[in-house]
């Protein structure tokens, strides 16, 4: 199963009375794909992830901005409970079958984390956290681009697709392309942070993937080099 990235984000004034404003102000920085006018689903859930969502809302066909999602959020207000909103935004993409290149739309999950919901996973998870999508949207496929810093820098598989790219792959105009298309991808998601780090109080901020020892780290090496 591919890797996940995520990011995470602590403020330094979060309490169950701030939390639904503050969690509007994050939903503000997303931008969201251009063929989508609104987040698509809000999920409530309190206690933990073992228990059933107090109420769930299908907004694909509502157009619902932050403040609408957060009008919504706080019907549920409790320090115990989570907020799951889906949406999409729109990334470059390297279809392995087709062997090109599509920028679109790609999922993107927001979360605000009560601060004793989960045993208060929040302290570890971050009070707001963005489930990105796949890693290697972000580092770039098998290890190809900055392998000196990359936690399994190459992929063995004999599946038929690996052998197409790394073919592909071996031409450098393809890797150089590779390597362009990747980066955007990562100054999106800098930008991103930077727009975070103004809307609100961001006490820190962490990025974080299931496969990388460090992968801040790692999209800096990608993003510097020439």
């Amino acid at each position: 199963m591919a890797n996940r990235a995520y990011l995470r984000v602590w403020t330094s004034d979060f309490s169950e009375q701030t939390m639904i404003a503050e969690f509007a102000r994050f939903l503000t920085t997303v931008q969201l794909a251009e063929t989508r006018t609104g987040f698509d689903r809000l999920i409530v859930q309190a206690v933990d992830p073992t228990e059933s969502p107090l109420e769930e809302w299908d907004l694909r066909d509502q157009k619902y901005g932050p403040a609408e999602v957060a009008a919504l959020a706080i019907q549920h207000l409790n320090a115990d409970t989570a907020y799951f909103v889906t949406g999409h935004w729109d990334l470059w993409i390297f279809d392995l079958e087709a062997l090109r290149w599509q920028l679109g739309p790609q999922p993107l999950e927001l979360v605000c984390h009560g601060a004793i919901y989960d045993d208060g996973v929040a302290a570890t998870n971050g009070h707001f956290m963005a489930n990105l999508g796949f890693e290697h949207i972000f580092t770039g496929h098998g290890g190809l681009l900055a392998p000196g810093l990359a936690s399994n820098p190459f992929d063995t598989s004999d599946h038929p697709h690996e052998k197409t790219f790394r073919n592909w792959m071996s031409s450098s105009e393809n890797l150089k392309l590779y390597h362009q298309k990747t980066r955007q991808n990562i100054q999106k998601l800098f930008a991103w942070v930077e727009a975070i780090e103004a809307a609100l109080p961001v006490e820190r901020s962490e990025l974080w993937s299931e496969g990388e020892e460090n992968f801040e780290a790692r999209l800096d090496a990608i993003l510097s080099h020439r």
